[in-house]
C-alpha cells in the first residue's frame, strides 16, 4: 500500500469535524476583499444536526462575537440527511458552507468531481490553523489530489463496545476480551435477569438499522474483515462482502439473532431509539464508545445505579487487534459552493471563518460552553459539565460542527468519559484504514449507493434468517454483474497510479 498512506495511522493524531438557508439579499452579504479577511461576515450553513432538537441562540452569539460574524443554520438530522443532502445537491439549494459528511455517497461525491464547490487546497496554508492539517489528513480528504472543502478532523476510529458493568458484575462475568466472550455476555445478559427484576426483559446487544454504524461493522473488524475492501500483493480488489472473514461475521450475527441475544427489530432501530433502549436498561451492550457520556445523561434518572465499562480491543481468539478507520481520520468536508461563494474573496473570508472555528476560544464554546456556566475545571484539572440539561440545549449540537475535534485534549472529570477518550487515541495503533478513500471510481460516484443497498438488504436477511449462504452469494454476483466488477477495475487502475 501507498507509504504515505499507511503513515496517516502514525501521524493522524497529531494534527491539529435543507435545504437552503439563509435569509438575506445575496449581493448585500457578500463582503471581504482579499486583504480584509477581519471584516463582518454573514454566512449561511447547511449543517447536520445529531441532536433531538437544534441548539439555543447562546452559543452561536458568542461564536458570532468571537468570528465577527452573523451565522444561519439550517440544520438537517442526522436520521434524514442522506435524502435531504441528496436533494439539496440536486436542486442547487445550498448555502455558503455545506457539512458533506457521506464521503463515499455516490451523489456527494459526483457533486464533488463536477466542479460544483470550491478546491480548497491552494488556499490553507494563508491560515494559521488550517495550514497545520496534516498532508496525510489532506490526501485522504481529497478526490483525485483536489480537496474540495476543509476536512473534519477527527480520531481515526471511534468505535468499540460498551458494556452494563454493573451487569458484569451482578453475574460474575469479567469484561469481555474475545468473541467468544462477547458471545457468553450477550447471552447471559439475555438470559439470566441481569437487572434482578425477575422478568425476561433484557437482551443483550441493542442495535440499529445502520450497517456501517451497528455493530456488525464493528464486530466485522474484530473477526479480521478488511475495511471496506483488501487489497491483495497483486494490487487485485476484493470487496470485503466476499471475503470469509464477513460470513463468519454475519454467521456470528445470525446466531445472536437467533437466540435473542441482538434486539430483534434492529433492522428498523434509528440511533436515538437504540440509545433509549440501553438507557432505559432493555440492552446492555452498545456500540460505539464515542457515546459514552450520552448514555449515562440518558440514564441518569432512569438507571440510576448504572455503570459502564468501554472496550476497545476484542480479539477473535488470536490475540490480535483491528477496528475499522471511520474515514481514515475524516469526517467529511466543509464545502463551498460556487453558486453561493462567488469570488476568490469571498471565499477566503469564508477560510478565515473556519480557522477561527479552530481557536481554543471556539473550541471550548462549541465542546463545553460558557466557562462557569456550562463546565468548569475540577481540582485536578479535569473539565466537568456543571448542569447537563442547560449543555445540552445550548452546546451539545455545536459538538459535532467543530472543524476540529483533535486539536485540543480535555482530561474529563468523568472517568468512564475519560477511560473511552484514551482508548479511542489508543484505537490509532490498530486501526485498519479504507484503501479506497484517497482513490476514486467513476461507477461507484454513478452508481455505489444503489449498488450498496443490495449487500445492505442480504446482509440482513441472512442475519435475520430470511436467506442463506447461497442466496447472499448471489447478492453479491448481482452486485459484481450490476457495476461492481466495473467499480473494482477502477479501483485497482487508480491504485497502480499511486504505486508509481
Amino acid at each position: 500500500m501507498n507509504k504515505r498512506w499507511v503513515t496517516l495511522i502514525a501521524i493522524a493524531t497529531m494534527a491539529t469535524t435543507m435545504l437552503s438557508a439563509c435569509g438575506g439579499d445575496k449581493e448585500e452579504k457578500k463582503n471581504a476583499a482579499p486583504e480584509d479577511l477581519n471584516s463582518k461576515l454573514e454566512v449561511s450553513w447547511l449543517n447536520i444536526l445529531h441532536t433531538a432538537s437544534p441548539p439555543t441562540d447562546t452559543i452561536k452569539s458568542l461564536l458570532e462575537e468571537y468570528t465577527n460574524s452573523k451565522i444561519t443554520f439550517n440544520w438537517v438530522p442526522d436520521a434524514s440527511k442522506e435524502e435531504r443532502i441528496t436533494t439539496a445537491l440536486a436542486s442547487g439549494e445550498l448555502a455558503d458552507i455545506v457539512t458533506l459528511t457521506m464521503m463515499t455517497n455516490s451523489s456527494v461525491r459526483s457533486s464533488l468531481k463536477s466542479g460544483l464547490f470550491w478546491d480548497v487546497g491552494p488556499y490553507l496554508s494563508e491560515f494559521s490553523n488550517l495550514a497545520k492539517i496534516a498532508p496525510e489528513l489532506k490526501e485522504a480528504a481529497s478526490i483525485e489530489g483536489v480537496l474540495y472543502g476543509v476536512p473534519f478532523q477527527k480520531n481515526l476510529a471511534r468505535s468499540g463496545l460498551i458494556f452494563r458493568k454493573d451487569w458484569l458484575d451482578k453475574l460474575g462475568l469479567p469484561v469481555p476480551k474475545t468473541l467468544d466472550e462477547v458471545y457468553e455476555v450477550a447471552r447471559a445478559f439475555t438470559e439470566d435477569d441481569p437487572d434482578g427484576n425477575g422478568v425476561k426483559d433484557t437482551t443483550g446487544f441493542g442495535d440499529r438499522s445502520e450497517l456501517k454504524y451497528s455493530s456488525f461493522k464493528t464486530l466485522s473488524s474484530y473477526f479480521g474483515t478488511p475495511n471496506g475492501w483488501k487489497v491483495e500483493d497483486s494490487g487485485k480488489f476484493i470487496p470485503e462482502f466476499d471475503t470469509p472473514e464477513y460470513m463468519d461475521t454475519m454467521n456470528f450475527s445470525k446466531k445472536l439473532y437467533e437466540n435473542g441475544y441482538l434486539a430483534q427489530d434492529f433492522a428498523v432501530t434509528a440511533k436515538t431509539d437504540q440509545q433509549q433502549q440501553f438507557a432505559q436498561g432493555k440492552t446492555g451492550i452498545y456500540t460505539g464508545m464515542v457515546d459514552i457520556s450520552s448514555l449515562r445523561t440518558l440514564a441518569q434518572d432512569l438507571q440510576p445505579g448504572m455503570e459502564l465499562v468501554p472496550v476497545n480491543k476484542i480479539s477473535n481468539g488470536d490475540g490480535q487487534y483491528h477496528i475499522w478507520s471511520e474515514g481514515s481520520g475524516i469526517g467529511g468536508l466543509m464545502a463551498f459552493p460556487k453558486s453561493e461563494v462567488k469570488t476568490e474573496a469571498e471565499l477566503k473570508r469564508l477560510l478565515k471563518f473556519v480557522n477561527d472555528l479552530i481557536d481554543e476560544k471556539a473550541f471550548m464554546l462549541m465542546t463545553g460552553g460558557i466557562e462557569g456556566t456550562h463546565y468548569e475545571y475540577d481540582e485536578n484539572g479535569a473539565f466537568k459539565i456543571l448542569n447537563t440539561e442547560l449543555w445540552q440545549a445550548d452546546v451539545q449540537p455545536f459538538s459535532s460542527s467543530r472543524p476540529s475535534e483533535i486539536a485540543y485534549t480535555l482530561k474529563d472529570a468523568n472517568p468512564e468519559k475519560q477511560l473511552a477518550n484514551e482508548l479511542i487515541r489508543e484505537n490509532d495503533k490498530f486501526a485498519v484504514l479504507d484503501p479506497t478513500v484517497p482513490l476514486d471510481s467513476a461507477t461507484n460516484n454513478e452508481q455505489g449507493t444503489e449498488l450498496q443497498k443490495i449487500i445492505t438488504d442480504a446482509t440482513f436477511k441472512y442475519i435475520m434468517g430470511q436467506s442463506d449462504e447461497g442466496a447472499f452469494k448471489k447478492a453479491v454476483q448481482t452486485w459484481k454483474d450490476s457495476g461492481g466488477t466495473k467499480i473494482t477495475e477502477e479501483y485497482e487502475a487508480a491504485y497502480k497510479l499511486t504505486q508509481k
